[in-house]
């Protein structure tokens, strides 16, 4: 087993830790703002974790090429290990609109997007990989 092997599976497992966490936060009726940061954070996690396990899992199968989360959503998309890739470009760029947590209705549509579009995205990913291992 190459490093590459070990580093992706490694990483997969704090992915998989994640997005268990994501999907508890999501089980919680009627959150409270500390709630929904919560959850908001576990999913910035996720996302990290995501398209890292998607690097580490391609430089495995030989992409040594990947610098950053876009190269890595954009050879996964070409590869056929992610099925939307403009979905996930689409996440990539509104990540950062998870920083304004502070403000209620910024964090309340933020989070009705990752139930919505994110969660299903990270959900795919770990489908496809968790064979893998």
């Amino acid at each position: 087993m190459g490093n590459e092997e070990i580093r992706w599976k490694q990483r997969f497992q704090n992915f998989e830790k994640s997005l268990n966490y994501l999907e508890h936060a999501m089980q919680i009726q009627n959150p409270d703002i500390i709630q929904k940061a919560g959850l908001i954070q576990f999913f910035e996690m996720g996302f990290e974790l995501s398209w890292n396990v998607m690097k580490e899992y391609m430089e495995e199968l030989g992409f040594l090429e990947l610098r950053s989360p876009r190269d890595t959503i954009k050879k996964a998309f070409e590869i056929q290990l992610i099925t939307d890739g403009h979905a996930w470009l689409r996440t990539l760029q509104n990540r950062n609109l998870t920083s304004h947590t502070y403000d209620e209705d910024t964090a309340e549509k933020v989070v009705a997007e990752i139930q919505s579009v994110y969660y299903p995205l990270l959900k795919e990913i770990y489908n496809r990989l968790k064979p893998e291992l």
